[in-house]
């Protein structure tokens, strides 16, 4: 009986164990998403910075794009190390739409959009993005992956008896309410 009992509990452990480790290892996941969106975004302030460099022959409207982005870059940097994930995050999307609006001023310079360096550079600034909304969707699905996982029965138990190393609440990186507005509304115009 005391055989049983041994073996019952061993196995309860291990079931402990198994579980334990499978959500730490969901828990990296999400913070190694989040380090591919950082890399993304260092990349694309490297690539505005290029732009920017390219584009001063060409225009004005460049010296308040570059303070802007710099400023954004700097309250950015400033709210990851205060761990601000909010502020972060507001402040990259805002950086977001000011590559919006550079397209929009590439119309107006022809001999701009004919320059091979410009060129190249915007393609970079799409491809960024494009790679950034990747990763951002990869960690947003990575951390439901983490709740739903551990909202699950047994899971539960355990994030219950380790709360300090389990029990995580991350920041979404998602679609701004004014922009999730602005698709809503959105007219084909014929």
């Amino acid at each position: 009986m005391l055989i049983i009992l041994f073996l019952a509990l061993a196995f309860i452990a291990l079931f402990i164990i198994k579980i334990y480790n499978k959500l730490i290892r969901l828990i990296e996941i999400v913070n190694n998403n989040k380090h591919q969106i950082d890399i993304q975004l260092d990349r694309r302030f490297k690539v505005y910075e290029s732009l920017i460099e390219v584009v001063k022959k060409y225009m004005d409207y460049e010296k308040t794009t570059l303070k802007d982005i710099v400023s954004l870059r700097n309250e950015s940097q400033q709210a990851v190390s205060k761990g601000d994930e909010s502020g972060h995050i507001k402040a990259e999307e805002a950086i977001s739409k000011i590559g919006t609006n550079l397209n929009v001023v590439f119309e107006q310079y022809p001999d701009l959009k004919a320059d091979k360096n410009a060129l190249q550079l915007q393609e970079e600034i799409v491809s960024t993005e494009n790679k950034l909304t990747f990763a951002k969707q990869s960690y947003n699905d990575s951390i439901e992956l983490y709740k739903a996982t551990s909202k699950s029965l047994f899971e539960s138990f355990v994030v219950g008896f380790f709360p300090n190393k389990l029990l995580k609440d991350f920041v979404y990186w998602g679609v701004s309410d004014e922009q999730r507005k602005q698709h809503e509304d959105y007219k084909v115009k014929l």
